[in-house]
């Protein structure tokens, strides 16, 4: 098995195009990695600059100890896994997950035992005479996995593998790659655009951005310390909510104003989260004082419970609920709190409806503030 390490790896097209800049981590043995981003970040791009389907600009690419940026793909003993599948429709399961093995010449026993080991461990054994046409996308899904297990690579390599399957179906398959990183104890390097994927199968997760690497951390890191609004803004599901909002500092206190002042009426209101003492680093929220921030809070933080909100003593609005979803084990509430939309995600025995008008109560123990400027984290 192997590490895998890029150095100050570059691609560049012609024209000035940079699709990833200095992109730098050293990926261990067995470890099983998540490159994450928005579509045109640079994940796919790297990982066919490992695969040896693209070519590297500048820095080095070490799979083992061995430097293999000139070395060709088939030479480099990885696996690549691409999001269509990629099997030859004339050829039987068997055929297709034995072809990389024939032309290697591999010995014919050897073939049949090592196809039916991996059919075995991905549940296929009864299809292997059948044709790609006559399985279900899923099944498809593990015969391409198949095809990459049968070679015993030292690096599985996941293109977006799963986007092509529906909801439950790819629930299911997370799952089941999980279990298979466990049973061949390879590393595996994944990408997706999918932040539940990359939560709830990463040792680590690379986030990326514009080429550029964000954060390199466990997925509840990530969740819990982003170091910049993108990053917070991109892990979680519904997104984190983000207030354009100011750094005060009231009776000695950091607090944290937002909302909207009318003089000529009395509609405008402005509301104040005070910060928590244990979330205050003076150095930082010092020279922050009167500047403009980002005040972020995850839609699980906000509660609507009396209980909750009776015992807040600060962090209390009033907004509109503007729409509700009923997720089962869940409610989301869209709401409005002087024009600033915020999404809340409380308990399914919520009796909250449109047009209602509510209180709410922002948990403080558990906001993020950032830079409005810099977008850079200022607390979490």
């Amino acid at each position: 098995m192997a590490s895998v390490s890029l150095r100050e790896i570059y691609k560049k097209y012609p024209g000035g195009v940079i699709a990833v800049s200095d992109f730098n981590i050293e990926i261990k043995d067995k470890e099983f990695i998540i490159l994450v981003g928005p579509s045109g970040c640079g994940k796919s791009t790297t990982l066919r600059m490992i695969a040896g389907l693209e070519e590297i600009s500048e820095g080095e690419l070490y799979i083992g100890d061995r430097l293999v940026n000139d070395i060709a793909p088939k030479d480099r003993d990885i696996a690549m896994v691409f999001q269509n599948y990629a099997l030859y429709p004339h050829m039987t399961v068997f055929e297709n997950m034995a072809f990389g093995l024939k032309l290697r010449k591999v010995p014919k026993d050897e073939i049949a035992r090592k196809v039916e080991e991996a059919a075995r461990i991905l549940d296929i054994s009864h299809l292997l005479d059948r044709k790609p046409k006559a399985l279900s996308g899923g099944q498809r899904q593990r015969v391409a996995l198949g095809r990459a297990i049968v070679r015993e690579p030292q690096v599985f390599l996941l293109d977006e593998p799963l986007s092509n399957l529906d909801a439950k179906l790819r629930a299911q398959m997370r799952t089941e790659i999980s279990k298979l990183h466990k049973k061949l104890g390879t590393t595996f390097i994944y990408v997706t655009h999918d932040q539940t994927e990359a939560m709830t199968m990463g040792d680590r997760i690379v986030v990326m951005k514009d080429g550029y690497i964000q954060q390199i951390d466990s997925p509840t890191n990530l969740y819990q310390n982003p170091v910049n609004q993108f990053v917070a803004g991109f892990i979680g599901s519904p997104q984190m909510n983000f207030i354009d909002a100011k750094l005060l500092k009231i009776d000695g206190k950091y607090t944290v104003e937002f909302g909207s002042e009318d003089t000529k009426t009395t509609r405008g209101r402005k509301f104040y989260v005070e910060i928590p003492e244990a979330k205050v680093d003076e150095e930082i929220l010092e020279p922050m004082i009167d500047q403009e921030v980002v005040l972020g809070v995850r839609p699980e933080c906000i509660h609507d419970e009396e209980m909750f909100i009776s015992n807040a003593t600060t962090g209390i609005l009033e907004a509109t609920v503007e729409v509700t979803e009923m997720m089962g084990a869940e409610t989301y509430l869209y709401i409005n709190c002087e024009n600033i939309p915020l999404t809340a995600r409380v308990s399914p025995r919520s009796t909250a409806r449109p047009q209602d008008v509510i209180k709410v109560a922002i948990d403080p123990n558990r906001i993020h503030l950032f830079d409005k400027e810099t977008e850079k984290s200022l607390i979490n």
